[in-house]
């Protein structure tokens, strides 16, 4: 099997390329980056990507089994202009699912997020809502979506809010409904990989 993972620099997508690089399941594990990266190992193959140019994101999908879609970014990244914030939070999974699909891909993991509505009144749940609506519209052949709410770990990054929830909540957990207790991005990434084979 081939695994290709577009994100593997996040949080959960860090988790998620060491979890399938030691499971036997994949032969393979592809990442797309947009940067060059170090890691090296012997299942590991690495594309890079301009994720604007379809055909370029096209041949780097050929030959996929399994799509996992753990990309985000934030307002902070795109300095708040939400054009930028769709580009990289709508366009690369939606366009990943199709062109998956063309591929002759069957499987597509997306990361959204707890809340995510299309309905929404709040622009990042409305978006996450889009996205999923977008790729199942795709017909790739089996769509997981994965909600989280506050993950948990330890970020190249420095996130305040995360930070603060990851401190807080735990002391209210007893109060929270399940789905918006804080969630470890390592548990996100095994649910990811449990999906997939399934």
């Amino acid at each position: 099997m081939t695994a290709t993972i577009i994100g593997s620099t996040g949080l959960v997508g860090g988790h998620l390329l060491e979890l399938l690089l030691k499971d036997p399941y994949f032969d393979t594990v592809r990442i797309l980056v947009r940067r060059p990266v170090e890691q090296t190992h012997p299942k590991l193959e690495k594309k890079l990507v301009d994720f604007s140019d379809m055909e370029s994101f096209r041949l780097a999908l050929e030959e996929t089994d399994i799509i996992f879609c753990a990309i985000g970014t934030t307002q902070k990244k795109v300095k708040g202009d939400k054009e930028a914030y769709r580009k990289v939070d709508f366009d690369i999974p939606v366009n990943a699912a199709r062109l998956g699909k063309l591929c002759g891909c069957e499987k597509f993991v997306l990361v959204s997020s707890v809340g995510a509505n299309s309905k929404s009144n709040n622009f990042y749940l409305k978006l996450k809502g889009e996205v999923e609506e977008a790729v199942q519209a795709t017909g790739i052949g089996s769509v997981y979506i994965l909600r989280p709410s506050v993950l948990i770990g330890n970020r190249k990054e420095f996130r305040f809010s995360e930070k603060i929830a990851g401190w807080l909540m735990p002391l209210f957990s007893f109060i929270i409904p399940a789905k918006y207790r804080p969630v470890k991005a390592s548990k996100v990434a095994e649910a990811m990989v449990t999906a997939a084979k399934s």
